[in-house]
């Protein structure tokens, strides 16, 4: 096999990059979540506070900065606690052999 053949093979379905290896989960999963969580917190809690005004967007966006900022690092503290409280509560499926 090639090397473009195994850069290929390295790529997601679809994308035009290579993957990040496995161990890139450890930051890439919670700067996504807390990206997203942070965005639709913050959109609503803007819109109830504020209610839809002119320029509603660009204050959208300010909130959406300042939680990510903060939800960001938090993420990364708090998903060790979380992924051993889950383990404490969900049972585990056995493999057969």
């Amino acid at each position: 096999m090639t090397e473009q053949t195994k850069s290929l093979h390295r790529t997601a379905p679809g994308l035009r990059f290579r993957k990040l290896p496995a161990r890139a989960q450890i930051v890439v999963f919670p700067l996504i979540l807390s990206f997203l969580m942070s965005g639709v917190v913050s959109t609503i809690a803007t819109i109830r506070a504020v209610g839809f005004e002119t320029g509603i967007v660009w204050t959208i966006v300010q909130a959406w900065g300042l939680s990510y900022i903060i939800a960001f690092p938090t993420a990364l503290i708090v998903m060790p606690v979380v992924r051993r409280i889950v383990a404490a509560i969900v049972e585990v499926p056995q493999q057969h052999s």
